[in-house]
């Protein structure tokens, strides 16, 4: 049973939609609708903004040892009904309990961490050039935010936006995908029950060009926050010009894998395979382009089919399940799509390749073998179960075959030899690189790419600074 009831919250007041307009919550495991989802008006937004700007002031001038305090309690809250909270995020989004319960773990880490790192936006004192003159620098809240979350990580997309902004000083109107809206829902009346001021932290649902494009030409919102695909990105990039708002863009990506020969290929295709699929491969980190090189590439298709063939699919609510539902009846065109188009180019189905079932929108995990490059599913994300592979002979050309894309945000490299993982980490083109492991994102470790996966940080002290702005203060 879903235990959330979604509502706009504006002001610190939790409410419907003024017009009454909504939208059906789909649970993508059952297809049953569990939910309404209300739309925000423009007067509703306008409430928001307002809202948002006196938060501002009321938390911009709390200490930081204050807002450390609410946002300490607010993480012990969150851990409290984790339980609860990963539940919701299971029945809206479909994935794994197992994997809702770390998510919801990564969002009080995070609350945490970015509530005590905001005790240290430290600024610093420079030495004058002119007697009796002191030059100060001061690290100051940018201003309210508005920010926008993806639906392929409920928790942890919100909550870095959150918690990155209130650690900073900042007020924010968060727009969480209408996919998931329970979880930022119960993550935000956690924040609530903590004591935050009104206005601080608003959340609001609607179409979201709509609401994007209403919020960011408002001159009251000072930053924009995106997770989300390249083309929206560069929309509102586009937009946020027009009031030279400043922008924090995590966009989509193509994350290569590069398997030499020389790896311990048991412990990377156990590595491999559970984080391919792992929210059923729709994760902007996931691997998805694995280039085996030819010595070893028998050995690994075969333990990677293995391994394949293994897991449980079905609703992630029950004992056992590895991999759920995609989201939406979308994605399972765009995966039909994908394994047609790259079978017309010459490769082939080792496993899987369907839907499976009548019920719900669940794909099998499916392993392609012999892609060529100028497959779709080559150079298009595919955001779903789906592992691509090919060969490779050298490093030279693994690297170009790498980089080809204009995509930047994770790559991975498996070897034994040192020397060869620092050269390739060296000249991939990524914002995050794992070597020998793919867990990248961490509430203290920089998450964010390069070229057409987007720039600035979220997590880490880069994720605190992208909520902060310099002043410069020089006085006799």
């Amino acid at each position: 049973m879903y235990e959330e009831k979604i509502e706009l919250l504006i002001d610190g007041v939790w409410c419907q939609g003024s017009t009454g307009k909504s939208e059906d919550l789909v649970n993508p495991a059952t297809e049953e609708v569990i939910a309404s989802v209300p739309h925000a008006s423009q007067q509703d937004l306008d409430r928001a903004l307002s809202a948002s700007l006196k938060g501002f002031k009321v938390w911009k001038a709390m200490t930081a040892m204050q807002r450390w305090a609410i946002m300490d309690k607010a993480a012990s809250l969150i851990e409290q009904r984790k339980e609860a909270i990963a539940r919701i995020l299971t029945i809206e989004n479909g994935k794994a309990l197992a994997e809702s319960l770390g998510e919801v773990q990564f969002a009080a880490d995070a609350t945490r961490w970015y509530g005590e790192e905001g005790k240290r936006a430290y600024g610093r004192i420079v030495p004058a050039r002119i007697p009796g003159v002191r030059q100060m620098i001061f690290k100051e809240p940018v201003g309210p935010v508005v920010a926008f979350a993806a639906w392929n990580f409920p928790a942890s997309n919100t909550i870095r936006k959150i918690s990155g902004a209130l650690g900073a000083g900042c007020s924010i109107i968060l727009k969480p995908a209408e996919e998931t809206p329970g979880t930022a829902v119960a993550l935000a009346r956690c924040f609530q029950d903590a004591g935050l001021p009104a206005g601080v932290l608003n959340i609001v649902f609607g179409v979201p060009a709509d609401v994007s494009s209403y919020l960011i030409a408002s001159p009251i919102p000072k930053k924009v926050s995106l997770t989300g695909s390249t083309a929206v990105g560069k929309l509102l990039q586009k937009q946020a010009a027009d009031t030279l708002k400043r922008c924090t863009m995590e966009l989509g990506g193509h994350a290569p894998v590069i398997v030499y020969e020389d790896t311990d290929l048991e412990k990377t295709l156990d590595t491999v395979v559970a984080f391919k699929f792992r929210n059923a491969g729709q994760v902007c980190t996931s691997p998805t382009r694995f280039y085996v090189q030819d010595s070893i590439y028998e050995c690994f298709i075969e333990g990677f089919a293995a391994r394949t063939g293994k897991i449980k699919v079905g609703n992630g609510l029950e004992h056992g399940v590895q991999m759920g539902p995609m989201i939406a009846p979308r994605r399972l065109d765009a995966m039909d799509a994908l394994v047609s188009n790259a079978r017309s180019a010459g490769a082939k189905v080792v496993t899987g390749g369907e839907r499976l079932g009548n019920e719900g929108y669940f794909y099998a995990p499916t392993l392609l073998r012999d892609v060529p490059d100028n497959a779709r599913i080559m150079s298009e994300e595919p955001f779903g179960p789906i592992a691509p592979t090919t060969t490779f002979n050298n490093f030279d050309e693994v690297i170009e075959r790498a980089n080809s894309l204009p995509y930047g945000l994770a790559s991975f490299v498996f070897t034994r030899n040192g020397s060869l993982a620092q050269k390739t980490e060296t000249e991939l083109e990524a914002g995050l690189v794992g070597v020998n492991h793919m867990m990248v994102s961490t509430p203290e470790t920089p998450f964010g790419g390069v070229n057409e996966s987007g720039y600035g940080s979220e997590s880490g002290t880069e994720g605190l600074d992208a909520f902060l702005r310099t002043k410069f203060v020089t006085e006799t």
